[in-house]
């Protein structure tokens, strides 16, 4: 950032500050929550425990739906902080800072830095942005990678030629696949990049005599693919076992193109996105209708500043669109590239009084909600927060209520504060105070229930000093937060199995062996009123019981259902 000035330079720490603060509010307060935390918190801490970081493990069975980049991460984290509660969150809030700064300083290169304050503004503000970033799943990391990608090569393609940066994009974009296979999306910048320089657009870096140069791109791309692949195959075939070899198969295959091509999970209509975009992207759709027409002047101009980034979001919106499976994250990576999109038009759309007039009714419409609504649930007591409180929170939700109504009040004070001449500020501040206050005081009182936390307490009460625990038709959260060594029959097997399994394990020490198991598994040979019923904890229900449970005579389900549900995408 040779060419910011002090002025410069200092908004950028401080918007980088303000990031941080909301961002990270919330680490340390909470455990991993469903449905994907503690599935790769739980590999993290078998490959720390274990050793083996190769291949990863969700409890005696090898995971095989997503690449370790993520896993390893988590791990190396813990080994440096020796604290799971920061350690898990620690690469989404990295990815994230660092996407941030890689917007940033696309837009001062493609335009200047006011323009790259309000790319990195505008991603920041996004409300899907937000909410991946504070949790510890996969597409944070897949999103910073693509972006990496995209930052060297619009660099080179658009202020070059800089070879340095093409390669690092194509390396980013390897990093991205053994993160998410998606990763290589990032190379799809190539195709606007080609058309805008067939046609002799200005700006576009035409290079001649540098086929080495450009054939570099792709051994980056291996290169870093190769990192991981080359040591799990040599690894997988240097063992010779079947289960590694499945392993290979399904990583390599079923997990990729066969998952695109013919998806078995969140099947959704072709239109599925044009919900996310509105939705999840609040606020940045409110400039929609305005940006269309600013982006075909762009493209009539020959722009390809602007031609870049929104062409390449077509083409992945597409790519997403096409399998049936779909989920809303999938179209996180394109965040930047929007937010590049409309930042070079916002100095001008900010001082327009429609813009000021909906962001600050907006803010508005949320304090009143939100601070009405948290004075009357505390006070009121309606019939919804009672079984709200009574079924997820430990003090009656009055600090659940509570923070609802500072969050109202965020957005009424910031509304006092900047007035209808400053509306977009007052509805982004409102929003970031809001995340503040939702992390800091609400994550500590939906722990115990969402993590699990609470009801392996429970379990470990009640099976008192000397008791052994066996899990059927268990989540990853329950393996993560017990308190002693316990027993599994494998995750991916069908329930039948496990209960088959887990009946000859109590046979061994009946008055010593509990069965904890959800309660949609819980067959007709257990007596229910000689089992324990633990509640309902994420939806299910949740039971233990030992071997005097059991009616005698009674045969365990047979294998045909119910079967285990399938991981997560």
């Amino acid at each position: 950032m040779g060419t910011l000035s002090r002025d410069d330079r200092r908004q950028f720490w401080f918007f980088m500050l303000v990031a941080l603060v909301v961002l990270a509010a919330g680490m340390g307060l909470r455990d991993p929550w469903p449905p994907d935390e503690p599935r790769f918190t739980l590999i993290a801490r078998h490959m720390v425990e274990s050793g083996n970081w190769l291949f990863p493990h969700r409890g005696m069975e090898l995971y095989s739906d997503k690449p370790p980049m993520l896993m390893w991460l988590e791990a190396g984290a813990f080994e440096l902080l020796r604290s799971w509660r920061i350690a898990f969150l620690l690469p989404s809030l990295l990815a994230g800072l660092g996407t941030l700064a890689l917007t940033y300083d696309l837009g001062r290169r493609l335009w200047n830095p006011r323009v790259a304050l309000f790319a990195a503004i505008a991603l920041l503000s996004s409300l899907q942005f937000v909410e991946q970033v504070k949790r510890a799943q996969i597409d944070p990391l897949v999103m910073f990678w693509i972006t990496l990608g995209n930052w060297g090569l619009i660099v080179h393609f658009l202020r070059g030629p800089n070879w340095r940066a093409y390669w690092l994009g194509c390396f980013a974009a390897g990093l991205g696949v053994i993160t998410k296979g998606v990763g290589v999306l990032a190379l799809l910048m190539v195709l606007p990049y080609l058309f805008a320089r067939r046609q002799r657009w200005e700006g576009v870096t035409v290079t001649e005599g540098a086929g080495w140069r450009w054939a570099g791109g792709a051994l980056a791309f291996f290169l870093a693919i190769a990192v991981w692949l080359a040591p799990m195959l040599i690894g997988a075939y240097a063992s010779g076992e079947p289960r590694y070899m499945a392993y290979v198969h399904d990583i390599l295959f079923r997990q990729t193109a066969e998952r695109y091509a013919n998806s078995w999970q969140h099947e959704e209509p072709f239109w599925f996105f044009g919900e996310v975009l509105i939705r999840d992207w609040f606020p940045l759709c409110l400039l929609y209708i305005a940006a269309v027409p600013r982006w075909w002047k762009a493209f009539r101009e020959r722009d390809a500043r602007v031609f870049l980034p929104v062409v390449w979001l077509l083409l992945i919106l597409v790519f997403f669109s096409i399998p049936r499976g779909k989920r809303e994250v999938y179209l996180m990576p394109g965040l930047p590239m929007m937010a590049l999109a409309v930042a070079a038009y916002l100095p001008e759309w900010i001082r327009t009084r429609w813009l000021r007039t909906l962001c600050l009714a907006l803010a508005a419409i949320a304090g009143v909600v939100l601070f009405g609504g948290g004075l009357w649930a505390l006070f009121g007591h309606p019939r919804f927060a009672t079984r709200l409180a009574d079924r997820e929170l430990a003090d009656g939700g009055r600090m659940f209520w509570t923070a609802l109504t500072l969050m109202g009040a965020c957005f009424l004070a910031a509304i006092a504060w900047m007035r209808l001449r400053r509306g977009p500020a007052a509805l982004l501040i409102g929003m970031g105070a809001a995340w503040v206050c939702w992390s800091l005081l609400v994550y500590p009182q939906f722990n115990d229930s969402e993590s699990a936390a609470g009801l392996m307490r429970k379990v470990d009460q009640r099976v008192g000093q000397d008791g052994e625990v066996g899990l059927v038709a268990w989540r990853e959260e329950h393996l993560l937060q017990t308190h002693r060594p316990v027993t599994e029959f494998g995750f991916a097997q069908s329930w039948p199995l496990q209960i088959q399994r887990a009946l000859a394990w109590q046979a061994g020490a009946p008055e010593h062996r509990w069965i904890f198991l959800n309660g949609e598994a819980l067959w007709s040979c257990v007596d229910r009123a000689k089992a324990v019923n633990l509640g309902t904890v994420n939806r299910y229900q949740w039971w233990m019981f030992r071997a005097e449970a059991l009616i005698p005579g009674c045969k365990p389900p047979a294998q045909g259902a119910p079967t285990a549900p399938p991981p997560e995408a």
